[in-house]
């Protein structure tokens, strides 16, 4: 609980070390100077060679190709460095400078005694009642904790085990409000809809609002604010301006590379916060360049400046491989910027199977442009008495299918970019749909991973040459049709992704099944991407499908005869319910 989360006894002298409690001016024999330089953002020790030779032997990250000069880059921890530095060998600090060096030793001793303070705050936290609606498990209480200790740092769990559930528990329990979300453009929905579900103010949710377009506008009043990444660039100059107590950069490897207006403007945002936190299930070890990026705008130059990192981290200057990832990974753990666990780490904790129903973006206009056509059959739905009752059940099913079907393609970019993400991760993905239009799309966009296809458009021969080349590790994504899905074994698969919805359960858990099956040892995650709009509102209720990071989903046990009859039926009337008010909409020419 949040009650326990208080400082520790003591007073801060007592949690400083040795070396950060004492920084007088030097009385007696000094070995040099020690300056700011404001246009490099570093701080600049001139004197003895043996002095500086010995700052650039100690400290890799002193660069300085000049004869008695090592340069720091100023950050709170390399202030610390200094000051130990200065106990042994004391440098006077020039006069103009010796503000910014006071405060620069104010932070490293904060820096310091929150360090300290975090190892003795308990290991697994909960956010204060009524602030928060979901529940976490343990593994998720120990990240709370990690953010809650660190207000610089990366939460890198593995994809499926909660991150945007942790950031809004760490949200509810710090009160950092107005907050700034920056996700991916696809997951800009998702991000509003879980906020809302989440969080409480006052017992009520949260006034969320999500920024639109580039031109920078007075922004309304709200307790979280949705910008994705795009943005951001339209933004550059506003956003530091703003009063934002806190950001969260999901999936942040999105600012892996530098030279952008994009990763200019989020690091003036970072810098401009007090509290900053990054969510990524990738996080970027062995490309050194790109995980400096990601580090450096949660925590400038925490790991020292470009050269100086690619010197000692990679294989030499200007470098971007890391020679050992593991020791960089244990060394971002160590010093509290990271947390990182994987699903086998915290297997025990998890179901076999997980089901994730999470909204997308869509294209509206695709929507409304695919739909126009069917007009006439609407009004002949409503009009026309002399259907028989099964020219009018066929008619139904002929609006139910092409609603579906542009429900299919008007999020299925959107769809593509979530695949897209998971398959960066690591994951191997099983992505079902329905229509062959879906499909040509997701043939299209995904087609540098070499999907393989299982539609009903290929041969046997095609079909056992998909399947091959996914479990022998030639593809890790293969695109199967949703009631194409019987009699495969594909149990290398860690996900399963329906970008399409059927009306019955049974062909979702016989799908699922494809996956999760004797061999299978990893919880399996199934991700239910649904529309805000279209035929998915209509599939989500009638096949009680509930956007959420903890309810289990339409049971394991296998669908029974009447409960497959009662979900025809039911799905019968939501086609009904769906058709009727398609043709309101389109009598009222608010949608077609």
């Amino acid at each position: 609980m949040m009650e326990d989360w208080q400082e520790p006894e003591g007073r801060e002298e007592e949690l400083l070390p040795p070396y950060l409690r004492y920084a007088d001016a030097p009385a007696g024999r000094t070995y040099g100077t020690l300056s700011y330089n404001r246009r490099s953002r570093c701080w600049v020790v001139k004197g003895d060679p043996s002095v500086t030779e010995m700052c650039k032997r100690l400290f890799p990250g002193s660069a300085g190709s000049k004869r008695g000069e090592a340069r720091f880059p100023a950050h709170r921890r390399t202030a610390g460095e200094l000051c130990w530095l200065m106990m042994r060998f004391p440098l006077t600090v020039k006069m103009a400078d010796l503000p910014l060096w006071d405060k620069a030793v104010a932070e490293a001793r904060a820096y310091a005694v929150r360090q300290e303070q975090a190892a003795r705050l308990p290991s697994r936290m909960t956010p204060p009642e009524g602030s928060f609606t979901g529940e976490l498990m343990a593994f998720q209480q120990e990240g709370l904790a990690f953010l809650l200790q660190h207000d610089r740092c990366l939460l890198a769990d593995e994809m499926g085990l909660g991150k945007t559930v942790q950031a809004l528990s760490w949200l509810a329990s710090t009160g950092l409000f107005p907050a700034l979300v920056i996700p991916p453009a696809h997951l800009t929905r998702n991000w509003q809809e879980e906020t809302a579900r989440f969080l409480r103010i006052g017992g009520a949710p949260p006034r969320v609002h999500v920024v639109r377009g580039l031109k920078p506008y007075d922004l309304p009043e709200a307790d979280v604010y949705v910008m994705h990444y795009l943005l951001l660039r339209g933004w550059k100059e506003a956003l530091p301006t703003l009063p934002f107590r806190a950001v969260i950069f999901d999936e942040i490897q999105e600012l892996r590379h530098t030279g952008t207006e994009k990763y200019s403007a989020a690091s003036l945002l970072s810098e401009s916060c007090e509290h900053v936190i990054g969510l990524s299930g990738t996080p970027i070890y062995n490309k050194g360049g790109e995980i400096w990026n990601v580090i450096n705008i949660l925590d400038y130059h925490f790991l020292g400046d470009w050269e100086s990192f690619s010197r000692e981290w990679c294989y030499g200057y200007g470098n971007a491989v890391v020679v050992k990832p593991d020791l960089l990974g244990a060394y971002l753990k160590r010093e509290g910027l990271m947390l990182r666990r994987t699903k086998q780490e915290v297997l025990k904790e998890l179901p076999p199977k997980r089901r994730l129903v999470q909204e997308l973006d869509w294209n509206d206009k695709v929507y409304a442009r695919l739909m126009e056509p069917i007009l006439p059959e609407l009004l002949r739905w409503k009009s026309d008495g002399t259907l028989t009752a099964s020219a009018r059940a066929m008619l139904e099913e002929q609006i139910s299918q092409r609603a579906r079907q542009a429900t299919g393609v008007a999020k299925a970019p959107y769809v593509c970019q979530f695949v897209r993400a998971l398959l960066e991760g690591g994951e191997k993905v099983l992505l079902f749909a329905h229509h062959h239009e879906v499909m040509d799309i997701y043939k299209k966009e995904l087609h540098a991973f070499a999907p393989g296809f299982i539609t009903g458009r290929e041969t046997s021969a095609m079909k056992d040459r998909a399947v091959e080349r996914f479990m022998t590790g030639k593809t890790d994504l293969v695109c199967i049709s949703l009631r194409a899905a019987s009699g495969l074994n594909l149990q290398r698969a860690t996900c399963v992704v329906f970008g399409e919805l059927d009306w019955s359960p049974a062909v979702h858990s016989q799908a699922e099944d494809r996956a999760h099956r004797i061999g299978q040892e990893d919880s399996l995650l199934c991700y239910y991407l649904v529309s805000p709009q279209g035929s998915d509102a209509a599939m989500q209720e009638a096949l009680g499908l509930k956007v959420s990071q903890f309810v289990g989903l339409m049971g394991d046990t296998p669908v029974s005869a009447r409960e497959a009859a009662d979900a025809a039926s039911q799905a019968r009337q939501h086609v009904e319910r769906l058709v009727q008010e398609l043709c309101s909409n389109a009598t009222e020419g608010a949608c077609l």
